[in-house]
């Protein structure tokens, strides 16, 4: 009987069309992620006056998502080393569709809190999931740019969601968007269960599903004996692994590494979430002036760039790896901020505005979207969802506090507020120097191979 480490076996081989097509089927899930994790922003002024109430009445609500992702995050990368990525994938995408479609019936704060905070945990399920899924479908070789070029389809939801609410709800209500941003992902869901198949290596773990993992491995361009035994990767890594716990995240060769990632993730969601959530509000108020549809139309400019930033990321680190590509990026988005926030902003002239927002929001996006990649890497199989899932929860976590943080970013004025992504984005990048474990660059790619 010959064993096959299906780690090595996939690390080794070329990049299949079919595997391409796994990895546009994983991102679909993340642009509607996406979508209807950035629904909230663009339907609050409409929730305001059909329900009399203040921006501030909606701040509990702003809350509770990323409150809902952060557990969500947790409990998913548990739930997909327990039971499957895939599975757990497009559980996650089933779950918040549902509340989300149930969204578009509230009409009070409380229901509507509750439910973004279970609708939360859905959208923090998907996450992590997706970025294993997307990595264990690959080569060694290709799995930054697979991981970024699935979580990339994080901000093109943005920009998908800002662009749909602008044209929907003017015409048919902020309902039918809500119903629309629900439907969508059930009907996907519910076809990708069909055709998306399980990780190779959760597969080789289970030998009941070895069958399954031969069938997947011919569709990938490998000829497989019938009596093949399977393990994830080399075997005795299996062996001292086989157990993988929470606790492995933390043990002692990787603590520098999971504290390193938790800076970054915790401090650039905190970043990007200042602008998703607030730019609008500080563009609109008194000091600047901007009309809401204008705004709007900047923000999604910053996740139009942030879409462009993530993939030129990819390659980039495919040819430099990720720490100098990573740390570089990383100190072109502060550099950016530092640019804003010494610029008067001009209601009457905003070309200088988009030019910037587009330049900062592509390389903070950039910088975001590789980390799940990063992660990826820093963490072995038996424990990757988990390890993910944490570091995605502790971004949550900063993501949830720009709730409260936004505000007193604002009462400085521009000059403050666009400081305050500087002062995130230098704190990520603290972060990732203390990363030990980073992506190698590609030899073949600096090669020319």
């Amino acid at each position: 009987m010959t064993t096959i480490e299906v780690g090595p076996l996939l690390d080794k081989s070329k990049w299949s069309g079919y595997q391409k097509l796994l990895i546009f089927g994983t991102a679909l899930t993340i642009i509607l992620d996406g979508v209807d994790n950035q629904l909230m922003g663009p339907t609050i002024p409409s929730l305001m006056q059909a329900w009399s109430l203040p921006r501030g009445a909606f701040a509990n609500v702003l809350t509770a998502g990323p409150l809902g992702m952060m557990f969500g995050g947790l409990f998913g990368g548990w739930f997909g080393d327990k039971v499957g990525r895939r599975t757990a994938l497009l559980s996650s995408v089933l779950a918040f569709s549902l509340v989300t479609l149930a969204i578009s019936f509230v009409g009070d704060t409380t229901t509507l809190m509750i439910l973004r905070f279970l609708a939360g945990l859905g959208l923090g399920g998907a996450m992590p999931n997706a970025a294993v899924l997307a990595s264990e479908y690959v080569p060694q070789n290709r799995r930054a740019l697979a991981v970024t070029a699935t979580i990339v389809c994080v901000p093109l939801g943005g920009f998908i969601a800002a662009d749909a609410a602008s044209r929907i709800i003017p015409t048919f209500g902020w309902e039918r968007l809500w119903q629309l941003g629900g439907l969508l992902p059930i009907v996907l869901g519910i076809v990708l269960f069909k055709i998306l198949p399980e990780s190779p290596k959760y597969l080789a773990k289970h030998k009941e599903r070895w069958p399954e993992l031969r069938q997947l491995l011919a569709k990938m361009g490998h000829n497989i004996p019938a009596d093949a035994a399977f393990v994830p990767d080399k075997v005795p890594a299996q062996a001292a692994q086989a157990q993988g716990s929470f606790a492995d995240v933390f043990a002692g060769h990787r603590l520098r590494d999971t504290i390193g990632l938790w800076f970054a993730f915790f401090f650039c969601l905190m970043g990007n979430y200042l602008c998703i959530q607030w730019l609008p509000a500080m563009l609109t108020g008194p000091e600047v002036g901007i009309d809401q549809s204008t705004a709007n139309r900047i923000l999604s400019y910053f996740n139009l760039g942030g879409v462009a930033g993530a993939l030129l990321a990819g390659v980039v680190i495919l040819r430099f790896g990720s720490r100098l590509s990573m740390l570089t990026l990383t100190v072109l988005s502060i550099v950016g901020a530092v640019i804003l926030s010494m610029m008067k902003v001009d209601a009457m002239a905003t070309l200088p505005l988009y030019v910037l927002i587009t330049y900062t929001g592509g390389l903070m996006n950039a910088v975001q979207t590789t980390m799940y990649a990063l992660a990826a890497h820093v963490y072995p199989t038996e424990i990757r969802g988990r390890g993910v899932g944490t570091a995605v929860a502790v971004g949550r976590v900063g993501h949830a506090l720009t709730g409260k943080l936004g505000p007193w970013a604002m009462a400085g004025g521009t000059p403050h507020y666009f400081m305050t992504w500087a002062y995130a984005m230098g704190i990520v990048f603290f972060g990732l120097a203390v990363v030990k474990r980073h992506i190698e660059k590609n030899k073949a790619v600096v090669a020319g191979h």
